[in-house]
């Protein structure tokens, strides 16, 4: 297997597999970092190819792909740890295979012990010492091979980089231990508050990052800016007027814009869009096996033939959320009433008679969830129960925004390990539109109501447009499986009218942006942090395990308990690890001790 390597088709490449030997690393004491051979980090760092080598080995663990570990477990997608968790997606496919996953649906059941844990948890403190490295690096080039502004610039880049994995780790698993490239002892525990550890990397960053970058996949300012912003607004007291300081600044700068369509953020043919603020780089068919591609996600296809392996549905609740009233809004309060379900075909055979749902619905929903009877992109229609590996448990949905266009596959597929999904879909870790939602977060919170209504409706107003409604594609040899221009269900979506958000109040604008942030962003991995960072994750979760227990037995002990399973437990094989002197550094979170 090969490292992952970030390219682009129309721009200079950063390529990692010439040193791909050289740079595995193992964590066989808790953070300590040894690579294997007989090369060492300082004869890389001797000369500038080195330092760039260990720069661009660091960029590699974006992906989330560690290769001591299942790639699953730790898929920087976050579709485990935020849509699963946070009740967009139902773990899927049947219950015995992955049943590892399960825990981190219903909360009961999880234990320190869990091997999906360890591996989030390896994989980006691995991240972690290879950016250190690179600091390390760049630090110790002899200035005449070198300038001190390609010398600061680099570092930054190596510092966005530990600042965005420490984050991930915070975000995850609460309180964690900070490393950075002075830490020679790394037994040092997680009493500390790192986010402001976090943040003076970030800020390092914006001040010494450039706008734009000869080679796509490198972190920008605007990257950097954005991650300022966003960590204010995860810390334990939001600090709202800095965060949407920085907010501001990305928003300005002029460098980012929607792309025209809500799909485009999904299509393989549109990567590194003005959308996308940190994207990380995918290819296939480069001889690595698919591991360059989309490892951590290549298991959430539809169960159909040749196809794997049925993961990652989306619950009804998702699907209710999209449903809108007769001005064109969504039901923020009534989405998920008994009775008013958005009709499913769950129980049926895909040869039994079905009528989709007619209400009116926000047509982003069909390009994040695959329906019985409507267009799945250009596989056809959604056959139903032929395409999902177990209906009763999984339910009857498949997801759609990692999944391609068959018309792709030839350039975007790799399918040398058999049915296994790789593509080079590149995943878009933090997109414009995302920002957007976080800045009227902000704004709702300082007042600025109007301000905040407007940056929704500018999310908004790109799936007002019918045109983007429809799938096009026609089969020319097979005509019967392709789409016109006619709507595939009945879409009904439209802005807020003008001081809306005013008369209604600030709780009211609080909600609708929430709500927003669930019909933007569903199945991207962000639900489940959301609702912890709003205080509202055992609310939200014990009122979805009310209904949702009735459609999956498997629910029947679910239960979030406040105060313990909004961070996942630190890994037992961690905890052992950081023994110093007989007595162990790391604390284990309240409740799972």
């Amino acid at each position: 297997m090969a490292m992952k390597k970030i390219l682009t088709s129309k721009k200079t490449s950063i390529c990692t597999l010439a040193i791909f030997i050289l740079l595995v690393i193992r964590c066989d004491d808790f953070l300590d970092t040894q690579p294997y051979g007989t090369t060492t980090i300082k004869t890389l760092s001797d000369q500038l190819s080195g330092a760039e080598s260990l720069l661009v080995a660091a960029y590699s663990n974006l992906d989330g792909f560690s290769l001591e570990y299942i790639s699953l477990a730790s898929a920087a997608s976050n579709w485990v740890y935020g849509s699963i968790a946070g009740g967009d997606a139902y773990k899927g496919s049947n219950a015995t295979d992955q049943g590892v996953i399960t825990p981190f649906e219903i909360h009961t059941t999880l234990t320190p012990t869990n091997l999906y844990l360890e591996a989030k948890w390896m994989t980006y403190y691995n991240g972690i010492a290879r950016a250190n490295d690179a600091i390390e690096a760049f630090q110790a080039l002899d200035g005449q091979e070198i300038s001190d502004d390609f010398r600061v610039a680099r570092i930054a880049e190596a510092r966005f980089l530990r600042g965005f994995f420490h984050f991930e780790l915070r975000k995850i698993f609460g309180k964690v231990p900070y490393i950075d490239e002075t830490t020679t002892d790394v037994r040092i525990g997680n009493t500390t508050e790192i986010f402001p550890l976090i943040q003076d990397d970030f800020l390092f960053a914006a001040e010494n990052l450039p706008g734009s970058q000869d080679q796509v996949g490198r972190a920008t300012k605007g990257a950097a800016q954005a991650y300022l912003g966003i960590t204010k607004m995860h810390q334990p007291q939001p600090d709202f007027a800095s965060a949407k300081i920085y907010f501001d600044l990305v928003i300005s700068s002029g460098r980012y814009e929607l792309n025209p369509a809500f799909h485009d953020n999904f299509n393989a043919e549109i990567r590194n869009s003005r959308e996308s603020i940190l994207e990380v780089q995918y290819s296939v068919n480069d001889g690595a096996e698919g591991t360059n591609g989309s490892i951590g996600d290549w298991t959430n296809y539809p169960y159909a033939e040749g196809q794997c392996c049925g993961f990652h549905q989306p619950s009804q609740n998702l699907v209710n959320a999209f449903k809108t009233d007769a001005a064109g809004l969504p039901l923020l309060d009534t989405y998920n009433d008994e009775g008013l379900e958005v009709t499913s075909d769950e129980g049926l055979h895909s040869s039994d008679t079905f009528t989709p749902y007619t209400g009116t619905l926000d047509p982003r929903l069909d390009w994040t969830v695959g329906r019985r009877g409507l267009p799945y992109h250009d596989w056809g229609n959604h056959p139903g129960d032929a395409w999902i590996r177990d209906q009763a448990y999984g339910g009857p949905y498949l997801p759609k925004k990692n999944v391609m266009d068959k018309a792709h596959e030839q350039e975007y597929y790799d399918r040398t390990a058999g049915w296994a999904s790789f593509n080079a879909n590149n995943l878009k870790l933090l997109r414009y539109a995302d920002l957007l939602l976080y800045a009227a977060e902000a704004e709702v919170e300082l007042g600025n109501l109007e301000v905040a209504q407007e940056l929704v409706n500018r999310v908004r107003l790109r799936a007002t447009d019918p045109a983007t409604w429809v799938h096009k594609y026609i089969d020319p040899e097979n005509p019967s499986i392709g789409f016109t221009n006619i709507p595939a269900a009945n879409y009904l979506i439209k802005l807020y009218t003008s001081g809306h958000f005013t008369s209604m109040g600030k709780d009211y604008a609080r909600k609708a942006v929430r709500f927003e942030r669930r019909l933007e962003l569903a199945m991207e991995g962000h639900r489940f942090f959301d609702l912890v960072r709003w205080g509202m994750a055992a609310e939200e979760k014990n009122k979805y395990f009310q209904t949702e227990k009735i459609k999956r037995t498997y629910m029947a002990e679910a239960y979030f308990k406040e105060g313990k399973n909004e961070y996942l437990p630190i890994p037992q094989t961690a905890i052992d690890l950081s023994f110093k002197d007989g007595i162990g550094t790391l604390e284990q979170h309240k409740g799972y001790q």
